[in-house]
């Protein structure tokens, strides 16, 4: 049955609700999820019930066809029913994140080191000086502080070596961290520094979201790389598996543009089309996924390598992940890190 026939208002022959699809079946706690299939709408003018195993989410639209419903706070993995007159649907599994980390303040991708233990920041307002601006999450998710004596830290990454280096939108700078949780100076004098990522041959990409990619050579020495249109926020950066390094930069459009950078430098736009991009990682077969809203609905968002988008999580106030052992994924929010069991095998943070 094609699915302007169940606009067009087809009963279930049944006579109670049936589901055919939920999509995305991958959520945080307070997104939104739109559940196909029939009957899903009482005869009478009640709304009807769904269920994310024991606890009841919000509907927020219903028809017969389709609803969108928002998954409640305390929802784990597991089915998903509608009830409607006394009838119950079949039920449909749904995969809801967990909450491993609160308390927290990220603006972009969390990170994860050789060992796979979590680094989230707690960045703060522009100017801020928090108690502790870094946190260690270890592989029981207990969460330790790791760094206190930085000011905006924004962007994790880890070099070959292991090496951490953290950028500040603050200063400009970006900072080597030593396991101890001490930092020194790697390199100054980047504006507004943010987004960071290295390449294959362990060059670091700083962004400056004023309008500069700046890239820094093994032996410190910088480089601008590439310009680019000035961000509202933040650069975000990644490499995919081809080498090519992609920025986001959210504007004050909502229509904002995913950039493609070859390895001389040269920007070209890859898609258009998003709500406030920020933090993005790729799997191993190239496709990219980014925290970004993609016709209104806020996520996580799939773009494939011909620059096909699709929603592939659904959760509100995300602004990046990092994809970690066992195809699972840790998301970040404005104030957590949660855990995500979602059959993805990412590509390695570390480029070896």
């Amino acid at each position: 049955m094609g699915f302007s026939n169940r606009v067009l208002g087809k009963k279930n022959v049944n006579g109670g609700p049936r589901i055919e699809a939920v999509a995305p079946a991958l959520a945080l706690a307070g997104g939104e999820v739109r559940i196909i299939g029939a009957g899903l709408r009482p005869q009478e003018l009640h709304p009807p019930r769904v269920q994310f195993g024991e606890l009841e989410g919000s509907v927020v639209v219903s028809s017969d066809a389709f609803l969108i419903a928002r998954v409640p706070e305390g929802a784990t993995s597991g089915p998903v029913v509608v009830a409607t007159d006394g009838h119950v649907s079949n039920s449909y599994t749904v995969k809801v994140a967990v909450p491993i980390a609160e308390n927290l303040h990220p603006v972009t991708n969390p990170a994860l080191d050789a060992e796979h233990n979590i680094y989230a920041t707690f960045s703060g307002s522009r100017g801020q000086k928090v108690p502790v601006a870094i946190f260690k999450i270890d592989t029981n998710y207990a969460v330790k502080p790791f760094v206190a004596e930085m000011m905006n830290p924004t962007s994790i990454a880890f070099d070959r070596a292991g090496q951490m280096y953290v950028s500040s939108r603050y200063d400009g700078a970006v900072y080597r961290v030593a396991p101890n949780g001490t930092m020194t100076t790697y390199a100054e004098g980047m504006g507004v520094a943010t987004g960071i990522a290295f390449d294959r041959e362990q060059n670091l990409y700083v962004g400056d979201r004023s309008g500069t990619v700046f890239k820094i050579a093994r032996d410190q020495q910088v480089f601008v790389f590439a310009t680019l249109e000035p961000s509202v926020s933040a650069y975000h950066l990644a490499f995919s598996p081809s080498g090519d390094l992609f920025v986001t930069g959210p504007t004050t459009s909502s229509f904002d543009s995913v950039y493609k950078i070859d390895p001389h430098g040269t920007v070209g736009t890859f898609y258009r089309g998003l709500g406030r991009p920020q933090g993005l990682a790729f799997d191993v077969a190239g496709n990219m996924y980014v925290a970004a809203s993609l016709s209104g609905k806020r996520g996580i968002v799939k773009i494939t390598p011909d620059a096909k988008a699709n929603l592939e999580v659904a959760g509100q106030g995300l602004v990046g992940l990092a994809f970690a052992p066992g195809r699972s994924a840790v998301l970040a929010t404005t104030h957590a890190v949660h855990h995500l069991a979602w059959n993805i095998a990412g590509l390695p943070l570390i480029p070896e």
